[in-house]
This record gives C-alpha cells, structure tokens and sequence, in this order.
C-alpha cells in the first residue's frame, strides 16, 4: 500500500466568473521511505500539488489517500489532527513566530499534539540540527540557514511519517542549501518519507525520484540511485507502517500548555503593539473607573440616607399642626390647630400598638461657654426621645422623668456644638448658658450628620417641659412623634391617632384635617428606593463607557487577525483546529479587557477616595462593586472579541498563508 496515492485530483478557482483549472487530473503515489522531489516551471501547479497533499487546501474533485485513506474530504479539525501527528512542513519563508524563541517554536507543534516532555525532546532535534547553543534565541538573531534548521527541528517535533519542503532552499546560500539538503537526506535515511517542490535541477538531483509538472499534469516521473549519496545512517525514527488510526481524533478540551502558549501569545502580542493596546484598553479602564466611581457615589449616597433615616427611629409617624390653604396660600403651620400636652396623653392611648409617644418644641438659642458661643437650636423633649431617635449618649447620660417634671436645667449637647464651644475638653459636668440661663451638661448626643441643609449635630437637648417653661417659651408642642411596636401595625395607628385627632379638634366629617400625620417608614421606603433606582441609573450610564470600550478592543482585535493572517496560517498548517485559533484570539481580547479592568478598579478606588476627600461625600467602594466590574470588563472582551476571533478560526490554512 502506498503512503500518498493520488486518484484523478483536479484544483480549479473561479478568477472573474472563469475558471481557471492549476491541476487537470493528476495521478500519483509515492511509497513510504521514498525522496521524492516536484519540479516545474512557475504556474505549472507543483505548488498547489503540494499544498494538497500537506493537507493545507483540498482538490476540486479525485480522491487522495493517505496511509490507505481518503482525506480529500475530512473537515478541518480532522485535518489538523493529521497535519499535527503525521506530517511535517518545511517552508521557503521558513515562516517561525517572530517573538517566540528557537525552542518555543519548536515545541507549536506539540502544544496541539498534546505530546509529553516538549521542552526536552525540542531541545533534542535543535541539538540534533546544531542549533544546541541557540535555543533561546529569536528568528531575527539566527542567520537564514539557522532559522530554517528551526523550521527542520520543529517539522520533525511530533515524529511525523512524511515531511513536505517547498522551496527549502530558495532563500538561502549555496552552502547553506547544502547544509538543509544534506539534514533533509538525512531524516529520509532514517525511514522519513521526503517530498520537496523545487524549480532547482541542482536541487532535485538530491533526490531519489524527480516527478515533473507541466501545466497541471504529470508529465515525467523518473527514479534515480542514491539521490547523491549522503551520510550512513540518519535520524532515528520509528520504523513500522504509517497507519491513521486513532490520529484524526481531535483531542478533547485545552491541555494547560495551550492556555500557557494562548496567555503568552496575548502577551507578546500587547508587549508588540503597547500604544495601540494602551489605547485599547482605555476604553475598558475610564469604563471600568466609571462604574466603581459612581457605584461607590450610588452606595455612599444610600449609606449617608439610611443612617441619616436611622437617626429618626423605626416605625415612627409624625403628627403635625396643619398649615391651612385659602385662595392658593397656605398659611403656617399650627394657625389653625394646635398640640398640647393633653394631645400628647391622648395619642399614647390612642392605638395599643403605639409603643411609645414624645413630644417636641424647639427654637433658636444662643448657647455661651467661657469666651466662645454658638448659635444653635434647642429641642426639648421627653426621655423617650432617647429610644425612639436612636439617640442614646455617646457619652454622659440622658436627663430623666423627674428632671423633666422638675423643670431642671440639664441639657446634652450635640457633637457640633461641643467642638464649637469646648474643643477638644470634656463637657459633661461643665454649665454651658443657654439664652443667659445656666445649664448643666450631662451628656454627647452621638454624632448624626448632616441631613439637606442642615447638621443634625449642631442642636443641644433639654427637658420638654424646661424647654416650653423656662427656655423657648411655647405652650404648644411643634409636633409629635409616636413610635409602633412593627411596621404592620403603623396603618391602623395612624386611622386610631386621625380619629381621635377630629375628635378633639370637633371636626365635622365634611371638613378635611387640620393636621398632618406623616408615615416615617414610608418615606423612609420610598428614600431607599430613589437612591436605589439614582445608584443604578449611575451604573447603566458608566456601564456604557465600558460598551464603547469593547468596541474598541473589537476593532483592535480585527486589525490584529488581519496583521497575524500569516501566523494563523501557520498555526493551522502545524496542526491548531479552529477551537484553538478561537480560544487564543478570544484570550487576547479577554486579557485586553481584564487587565485595563484591574487597572480601572484601581483609577476607580483612587478616584473614590479623591471625591471623599475633596469634595466630601460618602462614598463606599464594595467588594460585589469591583468584582461585578471585572468580571462585565472581562466578558466585554469575550462577547466583543468573539467575532474577530471567529473569524480568525474559519480561515484556509493556505489562504492565511499566502496573504500579504
């Protein structure tokens, strides 16, 4: 049985509506162990002959088998899986991966056989090739001989049973075409079958058999003796009959080694192109930054309302005197109704489920120590304030009951105020005057921050009934707050407190409220929500950023396909299936889009930090925020570059190889 056997292949291209037919027929065999060598002038098809049988192009019509089966017809992965374990290709152009080293180009191949201990047996055929000092070198540092050695060590790195040539010597000097021939003459004596293409009669003198090629047909086929001899021996190969079984099984799923070639390959090509891959990139970083900024101002935003929102209680309502309206100006507050402290008994018993009612006033007052004053509010109210408004002490106590009935002149003063007046000294057990009147200061309120245009810190806190007596000098309450034991309980609180509020206030059933009562807990709802909805409105309009971003990387990554078509050519022709092709351009696009999203995260938290300091806003950079930007960042550069990748993966292997 014959190692190639050819049946009748035509190729033909359609060029302007004709075709134009470059094989006509041919009929061939070459057996296993043969030199074989293809001579003819340009045009005569010898080329496209050998780009058939090396698997890289399919004929129009015939058969071609190979080790007894026909191949004319397997899908391109299946070819691949043949080219990578059963064939060997020498080029003219030598065609080695510019930025890899001698021995990393050695060991392609392999990566897509799945073959074990590449390093050592890569190492081995360049020492075979004496190029044993030169593994770490580059194409451009190796001399034309040296870099088609390369090429000979890594046609023979998965032990293949036929090696195709074309032109092998065509770009080198006389001696070192020799030198090639000679290597060449030497892996045929050690069982290897040869089949070069040449125009060279010198060239194909080394050859055992010389079939010549005229106007795509066979037009000689002629045997010569010992092709010129050579040396004794050869390389060692194995020697029993080439069979496919078991080849054109494409291995299953990526081996580690090929992410290893996929991430360096994405790294060498960024290192090759840093300022278009910076530029890239940018894209994916100001997008990336954008989100983490405005997710943190979005998260700051909620964070300061909830503690704000917490500083008044749960499940609090508001009861308000109403501010009437006539002829479309409304008139203020309490003109109409007021709140006493009756009113303030009554709402307690009102609904069995209000657990707790308190009552407030307030005003301006002039608060004094030592050299230093402030002006400030003052509220007064009932010691329950302290477990409704979550306004235990920070520090000291809170005033009691009996303080209250006596009248007391004790006061806790809020954050703002202790810096304004004591610095850095601790007030309690200090008297502080209070519009000229001596107040004991017995507690810190905690700090509470600022809420709209006002700080919440800058009050102090008094006794309800000192206040209204002694202090600002109100016989009405300016509001109530009644605190519920849960959040279901709130609605039929309030129906009870509006009932009894028209009873009091004898307001006939046509006549609508002189008295506001306002849901905390639904305000607080409804605050929540707007920031909610405000923090994802900010994280759609940066989310586009990183759209725009992946555009980029999507244009960068096409004009990269385009300027790597040769290598893409040439990794099919060593054996990588369309999977591979597509992994490795899809990881480059990741790597892309991955490494501008950390350097995003990065700008992002630094930018965070910066409006925190400057500018003085909340702001809080969280974990599911950076995490959530990487990985939209990464999958930018995966949904973005699958097309370009794709693309890369369905071209020809001899179409990539030929484009210029």
């Amino acid at each position: 049985m014959a190692l190639v056997e050819l049946r009748g292949i035509t190729r033909s291209y359609l060029m302007a509506a004709e075709e134009l037919k470059i094989l006509k027929g041919i009929d061939l065999s070459i057996e296993e162990g043969e030199f074989a060598a293809i001579m003819g002038p340009s045009g005569s098809g010898k080329s496209t002959l050998l780009q058939i049988l090396g698997m890289l192009d399919k004929p129009t019509s015939g058969a071609y088998l190979l080790a007894g089966q026909d191949v004319s017809r397997l899908a391109e992965d299946e070819a691949a899986a043949i080219r990578s374990r059963f064939i060997g290709f020498v080029f003219q152009m030598f065609n080695l991966l510019s930025r890899t080293s001698a021995l990393e180009n050695v060991t392609l191949p392999m990566i897509y056989s799945g073959a074990p201990r590449r390093d050592e047996r890569a190492r081995d055929l360049l020492r075979e090739v004496g190029l044993a000092d030169r593994v770490g070198h580059k194409p451009n540092q190796l001399s034309g001989g040296q870099q088609q050695r390369v090429a000979i060590a890594r046609a023979m790195a998965n032990r293949p049973k036929i090696i195709f040539a074309d032109e092998p010597t065509g770009n080198l000097a006389t001696d070192q075409s020799a030198e090639i021939l000679e290597y060449l003459k030497l892996l045929n004596k050690g069982g290897v079958t040869v089949v070069i293409v040449t125009h060279d009669p010198e060239v194909a003198g080394h050859a055992r058999r010389v079939i010549r090629i005229r106007d795509g047909t066979v037009v000689s086929d002629t045997t010569a003796g010992d092709g010129g001899g050579g040396p004794k021996g050869g390389v060692a190969v194995a020697t029993r009959p080439a069979r496919l079984a078991g080849v054109m099984a494409t291995p299953a799923g990526s081996s580690l080694a090929e992410f290893r070639e996929y991430w360096s390959s994405a790294a060498r090509a960024m290192a090759a192109n840093k300022v278009r891959s910076a530029l890239s990139m940018l894209g994916i970083l100001i997008g990336v930054a954008a989100v983490i900024a405005m997710l943190a101002l979005g998260k700051g935003a909620q964070k300061s309302i909830e503690r704000q929102l917490a500083s008044l209680g749960s499940n609090l309502v508001m009861l308000m005197p109403g501010s009437p309206s006539s002829h479309g100006v409304r008139g203020e507050r309490g003109s109409t109704s007021r709140l006493d402290l009756d009113d303030l008994k009554a709402v307690a018993k009102a609904n069995p489920h209000i657990v707790a009612a308190d009552g407030n006033v307030s005003g301006q007052v002039q608060a004094v120590y030592a050299d230093k004053n402030a002006n400030t509010q003052a509220t007064g109210a009932l010691p329950v304030y302290a477990a409704m408004r979550n306004a235990q002490p920070y520090f000291g106590r809170f005033f009691t009951e009996a303080e209250n009935e006596r009248l007391s002149r004790v006061v806790l003063l809020g954050q703002t105020v202790v810096t304004n007046l004591f610095g850095d000294d601790n007030p309690v057990g200090k008297t502080v005057k209070l519009n000229r009147i001596g107040f004991e200061v017995v507690g810190v309120l905690p700090a509470k921050g600022a809420g709209g245009f006002r700080d919440q810190d800058d009050m102090v806190l008094v006794p309800l009934k000192t206040a209204m007596r002694r202090l600002v000098g109100k016989k009405h309450l300016n509001n109530i707050a009644f605190e519920c034991d849960a959040p279901e309980n709130i609605a039929p609180a309030i129906a009870d407190v509006r009932a009894l509020m028209r009873r009091r206030n004898r307001l006939p059933d046509w006549k609508e409220d002189d008295f506001d009562l306002r849901n905390m807990a639904d305000i607080q709802a409804a605050l929540e929500g707007t920031t909610k909805t405000f923090s994802m409105l900010l994280g759609i309009v940066a989310a586009i950023s990183l759209l725009v971003g992946g555009i980029g990387i999507m244009n960068i990554m096409l004009v990269s396909v385009s300027e790597r078509t040769r290598e893409i050519g040439l990794r099919k022709a060593l054996g990588a299936t369309r999977r591979a092709i597509l992994s490795q351009f899809l990881m480059e696009s990741a790597s892309l889009a991955a490494l501008g999203g950390v350097l995003g995260i990065l700008l992002g938290g630094s930018v965070s930090l910066a409006i925190s300091k400057l500018a003085g806003w909340a702001v809080v950079v969280t974990p599911e925020s950076v995490a959530l930007a990487f990985v939209f960042s990464a999958g930018v550069g995966v949904v973005f570059g699958y097309w370009p990748a794709r693309r890369a993966s369905l071209l020809s292997p001899i179409e990539a190889l030929r484009y210029e």
